[in-house]
């Protein structure tokens, strides 16, 4: 499976893809959202293979593609749609992304094709979302797309020694047809 946009491509991962992940799993910037304090080579590798495994489900209910620059194929992150079940009416997407590239619109533009997807191909009534309400650039990410928030769970997530609020976005097929 690809996905193409105007500066992205998303793709299946290889397990040659790892050591990129790890390169931006490692940065503390990445690190500050996540419960980890730290990233290992046999981690990352255990990540990693948990898409290899995902990609070969029959029927596949979960998506999570390798973001990649068009301009030079170097991975930056990734993004996914996951469905509890192949005929799910739902799902959820989920990024990151390197933070090198933050603030360019990659995320957002992943996260677009990621729904795009989900909609049209999957047929899903409804993708949602979930990131920490601290987390200013998932936010924006998650409104950009014309998700709305339909919950703030406070205390929802205790890591690195406090506790976290959660907030919740979700959108409908109508809304984001209304959208395009």
């Amino acid at each position: 499976m690809e996905l193409r946009t105007e500066r992205l491509i998303l793709r299946e991962f290889t397990d040659h893809d790892w050591p990129d992940v790890l390169a931006y799993q490692t940065d503390p910037r990445y690190l500050r959202y996540y419960a980890w304090t730290e990233r290992t080579p046999a981690a990352v590798r255990a990540f990693v293979q948990t898409f290899l495994d995902q990609q070969q489900a029959q029927p596949r209910s979960k998506f999570q593609l390798a973001i990649t620059l068009k301009s030079n194929q170097r991975l930056i992150g990734n993004c996914g749609l996951r469905m509890q079940s192949a005929d799910a009416h739902e799902g959820d997407i989920g990024y990151e992304l390197a933070p090198d590239c933050w603030g360019q619109g990659y995320a957002t533009e992943a996260a677009r094709a990621m729904v795009q997807f989900g909609f049209d191909e999957l047929q899903l009534q409804r993708i949602w979302s979930w990131c920490i309400a601290d987390n200013i650039g998932s936010v924006r990410v998650l409104e950009k797309l014309g998700m709305r928030c339909e919950e703030r769970f406070r205390h929802k997530e205790r890591f690195k020694g406090q506790w976290w609020d959660v907030l919740l976005f979700a959108m409908l097929d109508e809304e984001w047809r209304g959208r395009q």
